[in-house]
């Protein structure tokens, strides 16, 4: 997991800061090499690239990183600034430029980058030129035929000093809406065996294609090589930028051998503590967390909302679907009183939703979006992943195509007539001022939106909830008028063990449902700490 964070911190760091060379009034060499020879691309190439890959043994990068770059350190690979009048497309008139991340530190794999023009590929090569050195004490001239490419980051006419997305790492990926001007979580290519009792793969990205976009285009469309032991992927990602900035992704997964655990569009965020999770809540600050619920729009209909926890031991939970309609990472609550953060503003970190779309074969099929939870002691490490799950397992010769949208931003993609959850708090159970005999555990829930603000506060609002054990306790709803919406009270009295217990939640009224459900997974403490807690 320090890996993972890793390179998402470097990334964010390089990303935030101002670009070197803010005029463009003048001409300069442009990041495309003319003495690169073209050859012919489209997407049915690069799958037939990937197919042939996954029927040949999986050859690791031979990256030998120069020892000068691989001693950098943090600060000195973030000073290894791109030159803004290098960038491709600078000089071109066009609505994208990109400038390239060097390799360094902990970057030592190469991707080949190239650029597209009317069907044409061009390599885009290495120039240490292209970077400047000034902070790091390297001699660029000694980098020259040693040194490559690590990544990339887009950048959009509204603001040529700020990001609207980059891809650095492994196949990771991020971006964000011109709402937030914030990274907080990632997206993935794929992910392979992820939560099993063995290392987990990371497959990476080993070529991008640029396709050159018209002077009138809003939209830029890039194609990925993907490469790993288990599988090779061509991808094909569209990119509006916008308040929600939108990704349309086709991907064509081949697998070189069978995968037990096979993670399609997935999402990797922090959640440290929170109202719901204090465990381990050291810090001054109240909350700490990139994103706080995983939000399930199943193919059923139903709306669900999971908060998020940072648990005891790692957590697998699988939310069993056929044809999902969205799932998604949320940072639902933008209170800055909330975290009282005013260096990385976590009440500014953007939502992920995935779209699935139907393919050539149709939707998805059957699955489950799965949900791991990782122990983790601080915020620097990323310790939630969410993904979808195929019901069938990968077998070589075969071809996956999945198709979906990204939806990077603070507004949801869709909305329902249904409230939602705003807050989840949590305590030990009992009646106030009543000695406690036995241990039960305190669940306050909080939703708002939907019909709430307009029923009668007479009205008969019951809060409905199921157990997986145990037994649940003073189970009441109630206005409050605060923040026009109902908050939902029960405790749970837990067996005499440790195991977890599933719960869900919803507000109805007359039959009918006011809320989306929550569903929560909480585990009970040890009998000794339960009776330390009575004391």
């Amino acid at each position: 997991m320090n890996t993972r964070r890793t390179l998402l911190q470097t990334a964010l760091g390089i990303a935030a800061s101002e670009l070197i060379g803010g005029k463009f009034g003048f001409a300069a060499p442009t990041a495309t090499n003319s003495l690169a020879p073209q050859t012919s691309f489209d997407f049915a190439w690069l799958k037939g690239q990937a197919r042939r890959l996954a029927i040949t043994a999986y050859q690791p990068p031979q990256t030998v990183l120069p020892a000068s770059l691989a001693a950098l350190t943090y600060d000195q690979y973030q000073s290894m600034r791109f030159r803004a009048e290098r960038a491709l497309w600078a000089h071109e008139g066009l609505a994208f430029r990109l400038q390239f991340f060097p390799v360094g530190r902990s970057f030592s794999d190469s991707v080949r980058l190239h650029e597209l023009i009317d069907g044409q590929s061009r390599e885009i090569l290495y120039d240490p030129s292209m970077f400047d050195f000034k902070n790091t004490g390297i001699d660029p001239g000694t980098l020259r035929g040693r040194a490559g490419f690590a990544g990339f980051r887009v950048q959009f006419v509204t603001n040529w000093k700020a990001d609207v997305a980059a891809f650095l790492g492994a196949s990771y990926f991020r971006a964000v809406g011109s709402d937030t001007r914030q990274y907080g979580l990632s997206a993935r290519a794929l992910a392979v065996d992820t939560a099993l009792p063995r290392n987990e793969e990371f497959p990476r990205f080993t070529e991008f294609w640029f396709e050159r976009p018209s002077k009138d285009s809003g939209t830029l469309t890039l194609y990925a090589l993907l490469d790993s032991p288990s599988v090779a992927g061509a991808m094909r990602i569209q990119i509006a930028p916008g308040g929600t900035l939108v990704m349309d992704v086709e991907q064509a997964l081949y697998p070189r051998k069978p995968i037990e655990r096979l993670g399609i569009a997935p999402l990797t965020s922090m959640f440290f503590y929170g109202k719901n999770d204090r465990r381990g809540a050291t810090d001054w600050r109240p909350e700490i967390h990139d994103s706080d619920g995983l939000s399930l729009w199943t193919g059923g209909g139903e709306w669900i909302w999971r908060p998020l926890v940072n648990p005891a031991q790692l957590r697998l939970n699988s939310y069993f679907d056929d044809n999902p309609r969205a799932f998604g990472l949320l940072q639902r609550d933008r209170n800055f009183d909330h975290y009282q953060d005013d260096g990385v503003y976590y009440d500014k970190r953007p939502n992920l939703t995935v779209e699935p779309k139907p393919g050539p074969h149709g939707g998805w099929g059957k699955g489950a979006v799965q949900l791991v939870e990782i122990p983790t002691s601080d915020e620097t490490n990323d310790n939630i992943v969410a993904f979808w799950n195929p019901i069938e397992k990968p077998r070589p010769g075969q071809e996956l195509l999945f198709n979906y949208r990204l939806h990077w931003g603070t507004h949801l993609p869709f909305t329902t007539a249904l409230a939602q959850t705003i807050a989840t708090r949590t305590g030990l159970g009992g009646i106030i001022g009543v000695k406690r005999t036995y241990y039960s555990w305190h669940f306050a829930v909080d939703f708002a939106g939907g019909e709430l603000a307009g029923i009668p506060k007479d009205a008969h609002v019951e809060a409905v909830i199921t157990a997986s054990r145990g037994q649940t306790e003073h189970v009441t709803a109630h206005l409050v008028e605060e923040f026009g919406g109902y908050r939902a009270l029960f405790d749970i009295r837990p067996e005499d063990n440790i195991e977890p217990i599933d719960m869900r939640l919803f507000l109805r009224i007359d039959g009918r449902p006011l809320s989306e459900t929550w569903v929560y997974q909480w585990s009970p403490p040890s009998l000794k700490e339960r009776k330390l807690l009575l004391q």
